[in-house]
């Protein structure tokens, strides 16, 4: 019966704190407001109002730091020895609290932090939220906003206690990404634990499958395995698959590579022509998107010589995608996600149709640069970008598409070209 009451009395502490983990909670609807304060002002007869650990900070030995943690212990056995719900065991969780805050503000005295700290290429700025959601990169321990001081990377977002910066041994990723803009485009290249001497990867803590002395975990990007504290089954979307295979199902990879991946999801560095040109036949929505880029860039030749279009700033319709105004090969990889899920066909159809109506219906003066056939010398005015032309490669002519390909002679503007250029007196044609 005694093992019973003991288990009920764990359960219902386990509610409240957890002791051996990583975060305490109070239960709202054990503590009223009346309730609450009427804990609060016992738990300052239960010795709290003295602050027998009030001394300046410089003062405190490493014996004050030890009754703490006896004074904690004895708390934590006599909650689970007092009576279930009752007024007294409710009084010592909140002395277990006060004790636990003061031991932390022990190990963890907030003087004069700086506001920012440079290390290993990481910029870490301090940070003045309060939320106690965030987990340190370094230690894998939750972050008490309320009471600890901790550090962001504005580069790459690594999180940690201040306590925990001068343990920091992983360079920021963001100087991996300036000088190494490239993905691994092999499919999770496992190398094998033994060639990595059952170590993990990067803070080379020994490893194993069998989870002893600590669980090696595979980053699908890198290939290589990883101890939990460097992995935590993060997931991401892996360019290799996506390339290869068309495949967008989020696979678990390490932390560095998590952070690498997500700062370079957006930069066009994937030429499909190059790295694998067949994915076009089999892809619809690729080619579509290619046509779509090409129409953009023969557009975009109209825009900077228009002063209407250059008020109006059409172009900065793509800044978000700045690459779609200077190639029709490169991609990101947000690139190739946004056109799987077909919200890039969607958004870069609407943009297609704004630019054509300002060449062709809104702007006399880039309707003015438009081409009439010479070939049949009919229709309307024709533009590079129409579905129904053709453009001359040599002089950029256009043609409607059926008279280009149907006439057996060359180009007009050509042969005009060739003509004027034989017809010029000899010091013109050295200029």
């Amino acid at each position: 019966m005694h093992n019973v009451q003991s288990v009920q009395h764990q359960s219902y502490t386990d509610e409240i704190v957890l002791f051996e983990g990583r975060q305490w909670e109070l239960r709202p609807e054990l503590f009223s407001s009346k309730s609450r304060n009427q804990s609060l002002d016992r738990a300052m007869d239960l010795g709290l109002a003295e602050d027998h650990f009030s001394r300046p900070v410089g003062s405190f030995v490493a014996s004050d730091i030890e009754q703490l943690k006896m004074a904690i212990e004895e708390c934590k056995r006599l909650i689970l020895e007092l009576p279930e719900h009752s007024e007294r065991q409710k009084d010592t969780v909140v002395k277990l609290i006060h004790l636990r805050l003061k031991l932390q503000e022990l190990k963890d005295p907030e003087e004069d932090e700086p506001n920012l700290r440079v290390l290993l290429e990481h910029r870490f700025s301090k940070e003045k939220s309060k939320s106690v959601k965030q987990t340190c990169d370094k230690c894998s321990t939750i972050i008490w906003g309320l009471i600890q001081t901790w550090y962001t990377c504005t580069g790459c977002y690594y999180r940690c206690h201040s306590k925990c910066l001068n343990l920091i041994n992983k360079p920021c990723v963001r100087s991996k990404v300036s000088h190494q803009s490239e993905y691994e485009l092999s499919i999770c290249p496992e190398i094998g634990l033994d060639r990595q001497d059952y170590r993990c990867a990067e803070c080379r803590m020994p490893v194993s499958l069998r989870g002893m002395p600590s669980e090696a975990r595979q980053c699908d990007y890198t290939g290589q395995y990883y101890c939990s504290t460097c992995h935590w089954n993060d997931t991401a979307v892996i360019p290799a698959r996506v390339i290869h295979n068309w495949e967008f199902e989020p696979r678990k990879v390490c932390r560095s590579s998590m952070r690498y991946l997500a700062l370079m999801i957006p930069r066009p560095v994937l030429k499909l022509r190059e790295v694998n040109p067949l994915l076009f036949n089999f892809v619809e929505e690729l080619v579509e998107i290619r046509k779509l880029r090409q129409d953009i860039l023969l557009m975009k030749p109209y825009f900077i010589t228009c002063k209407e279009a250059m008020e109006a700033r059409l172009l900065l319709q793509l800044h978000d995608r700045q690459h779609f105004v200077e190639n029709n090969d490169m991609y990101s990889l947000q690139d190739l996600i946004d056109i799987s899920s077909g919200r890039l066909s969607c958004s870069l159809t609407e943009i297609h149709t704004t630019f054509a109506k300002h060449i062709k219906l809104d702007c006399d003066r880039c309707q003015a640069k438009g081409f009439v056939c010479e070939l049949c010398k009919e229709g309307d005015i024709l533009f590079p970008f129409d579905s129904h032309t053709s453009v001359c490669h040599d002089c950029s002519a256009v043609f409607h598409r059926d008279c280009f390909y149907d006439n057996s002679t060359t180009c007009p503007k050509c042969a005009r070209m060739t003509e004027r250029k034989h017809d010029d007196p000899p010091y013109l044609k050295d200029k």
